[in-house]
C-alpha cells in the first residue's frame, strides 16, 4: 500500500502567488477607499480653485490700491494746483488793481482841483463832476472784481458788530446818489419807525445795498422810480430794492447770481459792468446768514430783489452816530508827500496847496526817507510801491530814526485788500487811503490834524 507524503499533497493545493498570510480585501473596501481619495481630490479642487480666486482678488485689490493711490495722489495735485491756479489769479487782480488805480489817482485829484480853480465857470464844474462821477464807477468795478477773487478763494472776514440797518442804508443812498440824480430818477425810501439792529460787518453790508441800488439805477431808465422798502418781524429784517427798469428775462433768473454773467446787452453795452456785483452781493449776505431772492415779471417789467437777515436777540440799538465834517483849514500843515507817479503827485500837492498847506515832494523812496528825516513835517503821505525803497521800509526806517517822535503818516495805495491795509499799519502807518484817494475824506483828515495840533 502505498504512503500518502504531506509534502506532495500540499504540493497538490496552490495558494495564488502574492497572497500568501495577507487576507483577501473585499470589492466594497476597494470602493470605500477609492471614494474617499475622490472626496479628498474634490476638496482639493474646491480650495485650489478658493486659492486662485483668492490670488485674482488679492491682484485685484493690489491693482485697485495702486489706482487708489494713484487717484489720491492725482487728486492732491489737482488741488494744490487749483489753489495755485486761485492764488495766482488773486495776486494778478491784485496786481491789475494797482496798476490801473494809479491812473485814476491824478485823475481824480484834477477833477477835484477843477472846482478850486475854475471860479464861476460852470461847464468846467460840470466836466469835474462827470470825471469825478466815471472814476468813482471804475473804482466801484475794480473792488468788485476783486472781492470776487477774494470771496471764491475764502479771503474775506467779516468784522462783526452792532450796525444800525438805516444808517447803512443811508450811507448806500448817499453813495448812489449822484448816479441817480444824472438820470433824473427817483428813488424813494421807506424805513421803519424803530431802528433795527443788525449783527453785520458795517463795511460789507453798505457794499451789499450800494451794488443793489447801483445795479437798480443802471437798469432803470432815466426818469425811472426805485424804492428800497425794509421791514422786520421777531427774527428777521427783510429789505426789498424795487425797480421799473428792463426786468429780466425767464431764462436767464436762474443765473443772475452767478460769477461773470450777464444777461443779453445792447451792442452800445449803455449799461455796462462786469458780472460781479450781484454775485458778490449773494456772497455777503451768505455770510451774514441772511439770503437774496430776485424776481422779476419778465423783460421791460422791472426787478424786485429781496434780502433777509437775521435780527439778534436782545440787542438794543446803538446810539445814532453824530455825523460831523471835519473839514476847514484850522491850521496849515507842513506836509512831505512822496510819490514816484508824477502825475499823481503834481496833482495832490497842488491841492493840498490850494487848501493852505506847505506841500515838499520826493519822487522816490530814498528822497522820501532823507526829506523826513532832515525836516520837520507835520504829516507824511507817502505811496506804498516806491522805487528803491518801498513805502513800507521807508515808515519803518522813520519810525525807528526819530526814535518815538510822534509823525502822522497816511499811506496812499493802489493795493486794497485787507492784509495790504495790515501790512501797513503794523509798519508804522496811522491812516491807508486806497487810490484814487477820496479827496475829500483826505482833507478831512488832515483837517482833523490841523485842530488837533492848533494852539489853544
Amino acid at each position: 500500500m502505498g504512503h500518502v507524503n504531506d509534502e506532495d499533497s500540499g504540493s497538490q493545493q496552490r495558494v495564488p502567488a502574492g497572497s500568501r498570510g495577507e487576507p483577501p480585501q473585499s470589492h466594497a473596501a476597494l470602493r470605500a477607499q477609492v471614494e474617499s481619495l475622490q472626496q479628498e481630490l474634490a476638496v482639493l479642487r474646491v480650495v485650489a480653485r478658493e486659492k486662485a480666486e483668492l490670488e485674482l482678488t488679492a491682484a485685484q485689490l493690489r491693482e485697485a490700491n495702486q489706482n487708489l493711490v494713484l487717484a489720491t495722489v492725482t487728486a492732491q495735485s489737482g488741488r494744490d494746483d487749483a489753489e495755485e491756479a486761485n492764488r495766482r489769479q488773486t495776486e494778478f487782480l491784485a496786481m491789475l488793481a494797482h496798476e490801473l488805480r494809479n491812473p485814476l489817482a491824478p485823475i481824480g485829484t484834477a477833477a477835484a482841483l477843477l472846482p478850486r480853480t475854475a471860479g464861476d465857470d460852470a461847464r468846467a464844474l460840470e466836466l469835474a463832476q462827470v470825471i469825478g462821477r466815471q472814476v468813482a464807477h471804475m473804482a466801484h468795478l475794480l473792488d468788485d472784481l476783486l472781492d470776487a477773487a477774494r470771496i471764491s478763494s475764502g479771503k474775506i472776514t467779516l468784522s462783526l458788530q452792532s450796525v444800525r440797518l438805516d444808517q447803512v442804508i443811508e450811507q448806500a443812498v448817499e453813495t448812489v446818489a449822484p448816479r441817480v440824480r444824472e438820470r433824473a430818477q427817483e428813488l424813494a425810501l421807506t424805513l421803519p419807525r424803530e431802528p433795527l439792529v443788525l449783527h453785520g460787518d458795517r463795511v460789507r453790508l453798505t457794499q451789499v445795498f450800494t451794488n443793489l441800488l447801483s445795479n437798480a439805477s443802471k437798469y432803470t431808465p432815466e426818469g425811472g422810480t426805485i424804492r428800497l422798502t425794509a421791514v422786520a418781524d421777531a427774527e428777521q429784517a427783510v429789505v426789498t430794492v424795487q425797480d421799473n427798469g428792463t426786468g429780466i428775462a425767464p431764462g436767464f433768473m436762474p443765473h443772475v447770481f452767478d460769477l461773470f454773467t450777464q444777461g443779453p446787452r445792447a451792442l452800445a453795452r449803455t449799461e455796462g459792468g462786469l458780472g460781479v456785483g450781484l454775485n458778490v452781493v449773494r456772497n455777503l449776505v451768505g455770510m451774514h446768514g441772511g439770503r437774496i431772492d430776485a424776481y422779476s415779471a419778465g423783460e421791460g417789467e422791472g426787478s424786485l430783489f429781496t434780502v433777509t437777515l437775521p435780527l439778534p436777540e436782545g440787542t438794543l440799538a446803538p446810539p445814532r452816530e453824530a455825523r460831523t465834517v471835519r473839514r476847514g483849514r484850522a491850521a496849515p500843515l507842513r506836509l512831505l508827500l512822496v510819490e514816484d507817479n508824477r502825475d499823481a503827485c503834481e496833482t495832490l500837492s497842488h491841492l493840498l496847496a490850494l487848501e493852505g498847506h506847505e506841500v515838499q515832494v520826493a519822487y522816490d523812496g530814498k528822497a522820501g526817507l532823507a526829506a523826513a528825516t532832515g525836516g520837520e513835517f507835520d504829516a507824511l503821505l507817502c505811496d506804498i510801491g516806491l522805487p528803491g525803497l518801498d513805502g513800507l521800509e521807508l515808515i519803518a526806517c522813520l519810525r525807528r530814526a526819530r526814535g518815538g517822535k510822534p509823525l502822522y503818516a497816511v499811506a496812499l495805495s493802489g493795493y486794497c485788500q485787507a492784509e495790504d491795509r495790515s501790512r501797513a499799519l503794523a509798519a508804522g502807518f496811522d491812516e491807508y487811503c486806497v487810490k484814487p484817494v477820496n479827496t475829500e475824506a483826505l482833507l478831512g483828515l488832515l483837517g482833523s490834524r490841523g485842530r488837533a495840533a492848533a494852539p489853544g
